[in-house]
């Protein structure tokens, strides 16, 4: 294939020769997407969007997502597109497909884009959900912009004139069977349950007290909803033996409990997510009639209750399945003996009374006689059990695991004490899914001598001891790690003892394939203010980072108010620029008369032109600004030195043209202009002083 150029009227002609099939190598699959494709992506978009899930009637997995647009030129006023993916359970045979929840669109936009999902879906056969999902971020500008489908309102009218024309007419009289009477079979009056109005206040205010607690502690998940009429909450579940649990239950990750207004009054229910229902009956039955028994526990305690024993409860579950089938197999030959039986006890029963005499009692059978006794405790008379979990507050602790103390059963939920990690405004692209450190290296200051010391190598959950160099003071540092991602910034926890974290030095990252979701295993030194980019080893895509901030945030324990770990929450004040447009002066000062651009100081998040208009307009002193504002087109990025990244224009004038340009500029002084300073600089000084002694 050959194709021809034309540059400044000049043709020329290149050669492109297509590599031959042999050379092309396919794209590596993994082992995980190969088994299981369905579970294996829903993962993906689970790690990438963090949705809200439920599980349908029909089996489908319901993932409420909010997908932001990711092109900074994104023309639509639309913060975020709501949209909910409805996956069958037989996928990837049948097309998932999705729904527009934004109120703010118009219907007949939010049908172009459910269509054009649906062409992506076709054109892209093979692609996994995430990759659907990042070519609708790309695409949907043009979705957007395509003519408003017309929607219609469709009624109804059902004709009822024939019906009018067959009542006026006479019919002919049919003679009916002659009914006989049946006796009317006399109902059980049951009467409904009442209470009173003090043990209905007690309930409420129970109630109102748990659910509070059930909502701080379990409010932050990202799986965890809440029903509008605050009855059915869904929360995460993570069973601690998950391998012990039947083929069906062991996809379960999460439950909706089921909490009536009357509790405790009245009983508490679950329903299982992502399993079959029939799996799931008798885990669910057997759960009720606990927590009918033991009214005392808390909302709390029978979450964990249900997380430490859900393996015993599907145990017993499937036992009393199998008695059942065998009482049911055998209840036609039992009925001839319990036939034989009761004819005995007539007879002697008949003798007794004409003896008058009643000399035989009928002792009824035991009910434990019915079935064998479970020798390995799937027997549970009451909450009790081999896993050890705590009841703090009251009984509505969270699951710890034994040897463990202060750590929650999920792994990546870490009690919010000591010195937080965060960076606030890190730059993830497409290519990563995940960002964790494995090796961290810091500095920290003595709280003696208040001396910088150096600790590196830290991993997850290792405590590292030393003392300072100046003063020998021992300290002890640990590090507990956190995921990074799209929607939290924070890296972890820092638990420190006679020290102060002041800094983070050159640490080891470990980033994850935003395609393929592999590790990079070997990770990557990186630093505050270094661009990383690196090629998967997996898939051969491209990832960078960026970290141009890292902050760090002390955690009391008695802290009531927590800070958000979804980024800064910074208050920005409001400019009116308009991307594309010039800064006023083109962003010129009074100081500076060649500096195109605005900068953002990090001390007050504030926008000055320059450090001497900062420090007229604030009473503190300036700090380094990381941000700036394009006098050509207004555009907010990151500090660039000479030119912007959107726009590509110089901000700095004319580069190298007689002026000193902070070292970078000419220093020959013929080209310096007049107005410049240096240019006379040491003319007639102290070398023509020597000169004349």
């Amino acid at each position: 294939m050959i194709s021809i150029q034309k540059q400044g009227g000049v043709s020329s002609q290149q050669a492109v020769r297509e590599a031959p099939a042999s050379r092309i190598v396919p794209k590596p699959i993994p082992e995980t997407q190969k088994q299981d494709a369905r579970t294996y992506q829903i993962e993906q978009l689970r790690r990438r969007y963090s949705p809200k899930e439920s599980t349908l009637e029909n089996g489908e997995t319901s993932l409420s997502l909010s997908i932001k647009p990711s092109d900074p030129d994104f023309p639509f006023d639309l913060e975020k597109l709501h949209c909910e993916l409805r996956i069958p359970a037989a996928y990837p045979r049948h097309p998932p497909r999705l729904l527009v929840k934004n109120s703010d669109i118009p219907r007949g936009f939010s049908i172009n884009i459910e269509r054009g999902w649906d062409r992506l879906v076709a054109e892209k056969r093979g692609a996994t959900l995430l990759a659907l999902t990042s070519a609708l971020d790309r695409r949907l500008e043009s979705f957007l912009s395509e003519q408003k489908t017309e929607t219609v309102k469709l009624m109804t009218f059902k004709d009822t004139r024939h019906l009018d024309q067959a009542s006026s007419e006479p019919q002919p009289q049919q003679q009916r069977p002659q009914e006989t009477p049946q006796p009317k079979q006399e109902r059980r009056y049951i009467p409904d349950e009442s209470f009173s109005r003090e043990q209905i206040a007690e309930a409420k205010a129970r109630r109102a007290q748990e659910v509070r607690q059930l909502e701080a502690r379990m409010g932050r998940q990202p799986s965890y909803t809440k029903s509008s009429d605050g009855v059915v909450y869904t929360l995460p579940l993570e069973p601690k033996r998950r391998g012990d649990l039947p083929l069906g239950l062991q996809a379960v990750r999460s439950v909706q409990l089921i909490i009536p207004l009357l509790y405790p009054l009245q009983p508490l229910r679950i329903l299982l997510n992502d399993v079959e229902s029939e799996d799931a009956e008798g885990v669910e039955e057997l759960f009720s009639r606990k927590a009918t028994e033991q009214k005392q526990m808390t909302l709390m305690s029978h979450i964990n209750y249900l997380t430490q024993n859900i393996h015993a409860l599907a145990k017993q579950a499937k036992a009393q399945a199998q008695d059942s089938r065998i009482k049911v197999n055998s209840a036609d030959s039992a009925k001839v003996v319990v036939d034989l039986e009761a004819a005995k006890i007539a007879e002697h029963t008949t003798a007794a009374l004409d003896g008058d005499r009643v000399h035989i009692h009928v002792i009824p059978r035991p009910p434990e006689w019915g079935h064998d006794h479970d020798t390995d405790g799937s027997d549970y008379s009451d909450y009790d059990s081999d896993e050890e979990y705590t009841d703090e507050d009251g009984g509505g602790g969270v699951a710890v695991q034994p040897g463990q103390p202060g750590t929650t059963s999920s792994q990546n939920n870490h009690p919010e004490i000591g010195t937080a990690i965060s960076f606030p405004s890190i730059e993830l692209h497409h290519g990563i899914e995940l960002l964790q450190i494995s090796l961290l290296s810091i500095s920290v200051k003595c709280e003696r001598c208040k001396a910088m010391n150096e600790v590196t190598g830290l991993k997850d959950k290792v405590e590292k001891q030393g003392s300072c160099k100046k003063c020998a003071t021992a300290f002890t540092v640990r590090f507990r790690q956190e995921l990074v991602h799209q929607h939290s910034t924070r890296a972890g926890f820092i638990d420190a003892a006679g020290c102060t974290v002041a800094d983070l030095l050159p640490s080891t990252f470990v980033p994850t394939c935003g395609k393929c979701s592999t590790p990079y295993s070997q990770g990557l030194l990186s630093v505050r203010g270094e661009t990383t980019t690196n090629v998967c080893r997996e898939c051969h895509s491209r990832f960078t980072f960026r970290i141009p901030e890292v902050k760090f945030l002390a955690y009391a324990p008695g802290m009531t108010r927590l800070p958000p770990t979804t980024g800064p929450r910074r208050k920005m004040e409001k400019l009116g620029l308009h991307a594309g447009e010039p800064l006023p002066d083109k962003g010129v000062c009074t100081h500076y008369k060649r500096s195109y651009r605005w900068f953002r100081f990090s001390c007050c998040s504030k926008v000055h032109p320059c450090d001497r208009c900062h420090d007229a307009a604030e009473d503190h002193v300036n700090e380094w600004a990381n941000r700036m504002i394009c006098g050509w087109c207004s555009r907010e990025q990151n500090y660039s030195v000479e030119s912007c990244a959107f726009c590509g224009r110089s901000v700095i004038g004319k580069r190298g043209k007689g002026y000193w340009e902070g070292g970078k500029g000419t220093r020959n002084k013929t080209l310096m202009r007049r107005g410049d300073k240096r240019k006379y600089r040491r003319v007639g000084g102290g070398e023509a002083r020597k000169e004349k002694d």
